[in-house]
């Protein structure tokens, strides 16, 4: 593939980006940046999430993991919708009565200083590992399809991908995300049917043949009732219940858009269009996964040791350089729709969650807040760095997995402060939650051995949770309940 030609179609692609980015930052202040004035209209909200939902991870690794545990994901996106109702009718009506900035602001309105602190840290550390993973799978394959032969070393090509974010979010904050992540989830779903549809016509077969090829083939098998195994229905749907609270309900990166909303009834519509939509999406990658190794297998293709490594092995090397190239922007978009979003979010929660933004006076505001933007910009960058330096991916894959129980605390604190009434000793919180994950991970890499080949899989979430839930009701104050009414 032509390295100047990707070059200039991605370079075009990022000039929209920063065009849009300066329409949408005209008078921007700390609240455009921060909440977007709540003006963004909810249908391009419940789009753009897609993109910030999805990401460049789960654009290569669904469609790849289909060869290990077929259309079993499905089972986790059915949970989704049972999430997705919770936070339309539980927590989004909370949040707007409270009127949140950064929503570990209920923390501390229902428990105190240290378990603010406490749930908003759990989130910058789970996103700050969690970006930069996403980034670095990204950073890889463009440096391997373009970069490389170019001579340019990989911190090169990764300080430009940071740079890149913070030019066109450092100003419009979440008002320029929400129109710039609709753009790019609509380059991400182009990407998947385009490819689907190129795989096809590859194949000598249509849309209607490829859908019973793939029904006929074992791939299609989407449903598993064994409780030990960790793709088991019930284990899957609950689970997937809980990440979607989790993952968006009590995530700053996902809430913050909604909460750009104008009111409460247009970002309730927002979550539930939102999901329908992201339902069809996993579809599409499911079904796009199928087609992969049924193309492979046609073809004499082998399948790499990593899975993940298949959609770009074949959109790259076997399809027509148009198929490259729309397999580049779709990971590009899907890449940049999580990475700029989290990047806001964190600038978002340490501005308002440990500087007292809303404190300070509106003139110091904007260098504050830019410095803090430059400040994450730079972390993750060196994350990343990390990430290439230590180049063995069952570590790295470790890391990310340890990431994802930093969400464990926030389902343990927030059920806690809406489930019960108590009130706890707060400055005890977060050794409570620093322990919950870490029995959790002890738990989980024994699992099979203690409990008879039992395999907790995304099932840990609701342990680790529980655990939190747990360790919260030892640190009771006896006598006293909470005033701050949790509904």
């Amino acid at each position: 593939m032509n390295p100047t030609l990707v070059i200039s179609i991605i370079g075009g692609y990022f000039l929209l980006l920063i065009i849009i980015a300066r329409i949408t930052s005209k008078g921007a202040d700390s609240a455009t940046f921060f909440t977007a004035n709540k003006q963004s209209p909810w249908y391009l909200v419940a789009f753009g999430m897609i993109g910030a939902s999805l990401s460049g991870v789960t654009f290569i690794s669904v469609p790849g993991e289909v060869g290990n545990s077929f259309f079993s994901y499905f089972q986790v996106v059915l949970g989704y919708l049972v999430g997705y109702f919770v936070i339309a009718t539980v927590l989004m009506p909370l949040y707007y009565r409270l009127n949140l900035v950064s929503i570990y602001g209920y923390l501390e309105q229902r428990f105190g200083f240290w378990s603010y602190k406490t749930g908003s840290f759990f989130f910058l550390l789970s996103r700050t590992i969690g970006a930069s993973f996403r980034l670095f799978l990204v950073a890889g394959v463009l440096q391997i399809a373009i970069f490389d032969s170019l001579g340019v070393p990989f911190w090169v090509s990764v300080l430009i991908t940071i740079l890149l974010i913070w030019v066109y979010t450092f100003q419009g904050g979440i008002k320029t995300i929400v129109w710039t992540d609709t753009l790019q989830t609509f380059f991400m779903l182009s990407a998947v049917v385009i490819t689907i549809y190129l795989i096809t016509k590859e194949m000598g077969i249509g849309i209607g043949e490829a859908f019973s090829q793939i029904k006929a083939s074992e791939y299609s098998k989407t449903f598993f009732f064994d409780w030990n195994d960790k793709k088991d229905f019930f284990k899957q749907f609950i689970s997937g219940a809980f990440i979607a609270i989790v993952m968006t309900g009590l995530d700053q990166d996902m809430m913050q858009k909604n909460l750009t909303c104008k009111t409460l009834k247009d970002a309730q519509k927002n979550v539930f269009w939102f999901s329908v939509v992201l339902v069809i999406a996993n579809l599409l990658f499911l079904g796009l996964g199928a087609l992969l190794y049924l193309y492979a297998g046609q073809n004499g293709i082998e399948i790499p040791a990593r899975t993940d490594g298949l959609y770009p092995l074949i959109a790259l090397n076997h399809l027509s350089t148009f198929a490259g190239l729309v397999f580049l922007l779709g990971i590009v978009a899907a890449a940049y729709s999580s990475a700029d979003s989290a990047l806001t979010a964190l600038t978002t929660a340490f501005c308002v969650d440990f500087l007292n933004f809303e404190k300070k006076e509106e003139s110091l505001k904007k260098p504050i807040r830019l410095k803090v933007h430059i400040g994450f910009s730079v972390l993750l960058f060196v994350v990343i760095l990390i990430f290439n330096a230590i180049n063995d991916s069952s570590v790295i894959n470790s890391i990310f997995k340890v990431a994802g129980y930093t969400y464990g605390p926030l389902l343990g604190l927030f059920s806690f402060g809406m489930i019960t009434k108590l009130k706890v000793r707060d400055q005890w919180v977060l050794p409570v939650c620093l322990a919950a994950p870490a029995i959790s991970y002890v738990v989980d890499i024994n699992s099979a051995a203690w409990f008879n080949g039992f395999q907790f899989g995304f099932f840990i979430l609701i342990f680790n949770g529980a655990l939190t839930f747990l360790g919260m009701l030892m640190i009771v104050r006896r006598g006293n309940k909470e005033g701050l009414n949790p509904a």
